[in-house]
């Protein structure tokens, strides 16, 4: 635990973790709290997070990222919360960043830059080059805005950075990334459902293809070597199945 003046709470939403939940809490230990809100997983998360008792763990149906996540603030103790995803890796250097910002906290709010890990490689370009994401902040002044998916911090203040990066270990295999692609697709088509917009043809054809060639050229994915090409190529066919799936709900079809 960080001697701090500020207690924190540890915050995470799950669904079948279970092969890096035990790593993930143990570094979180520096936590006061440690809150795992879990979306009713079928693997052995619950087995294994519970065994800490520094965990309280509490299973809800999930409905979207961010109303997952708004409800894991509401239930934390404590003002000031980290909130980072089981397949994000927080090192020492983090864990002292954070030390030292509570010592005395200038900020209501703290964001650190991620580095994606795909295959088993670092890929620094694909437009990952500019991934900020808040992981500290005090309740009381952020939430998730409320995006069904790619959800981000409101933050209603002064924010500062990190100096340190974090490793952001979202592969396991390639048909668990591709899965979670499509979950977000369908999220997102339903996002877009909610905002009346429509799947046109030219959506169809123009929007992945723009999507790859954005990714792969503009965003330099050309220079992550075959990975860049992977990563633009699913990216591109998850936005395909963005707009089947809004056809599909414009059709009141399953």
């Amino acid at each position: 635990m960080l001697d701090n003046t500020h207690k924190i709470s540890a915050l995470a939403i799950t669904l079948n973790e279970g092969e890096v939940i035990e790593k993930f809490i143990e570094s979180l230990s520096f936590a006061d709290e440690i809150l795992i809100v879990d979306s009713f997983s079928t693997d052995n998360t619950k087995e294994l997070a519970t065994a800490f008792p520094k965990v309280r763990f509490i299973e809800r149906e999930f409905r979207n990222f961010s109303d997952q996540k708004n409800f894991a603030i509401s239930q934390a103790t404590n003002d000031w919360i980290v909130f980072f995803d089981p397949d994000e890796e927080i090192t020492t250097e983090i864990k002292e960043e954070i030390h030292s910002f509570l010592k005395d906290p200038r900020a209501i709010a703290y964001a650190i830059k991620r580095e994606l890990y795909f295959m088993g490689k670092r890929i620094k370009y694909s437009g990952f080059q500019t991934d900020w994401v808040i992981r500290l902040f005090h309740k009381e002044h952020c939430q998730y805005n409320g995006d069904l998916v790619h959800e981000t911090i409101e933050a209603r203040g002064v924010t500062e950075r990190f100096r340190s990066r974090l490793p952001h270990h979202t592969y396991k295999s390639f048909d668990d990334y591709t899965s979670k692609l499509h979950r977000y697709s369908k999220l997102k088509a339903q996002m877009m459902f909610q905002q009346n917009k429509r799947p046109t043809l030219w959506r169809f054809l123009w929007r992945p293809f723009y999507r790859f060639w954005h990714q792969y050229l503009i965003r330099l994915g050309i220079l992550d070597g075959k990975e860049g090409f992977i990563l633009a190529y699913i990216n591109a066919f998850a936005v395909f199945k963005r707009y089947v799936n809004l056809w599909l709900l414009y059709r009141n079809i399953n």
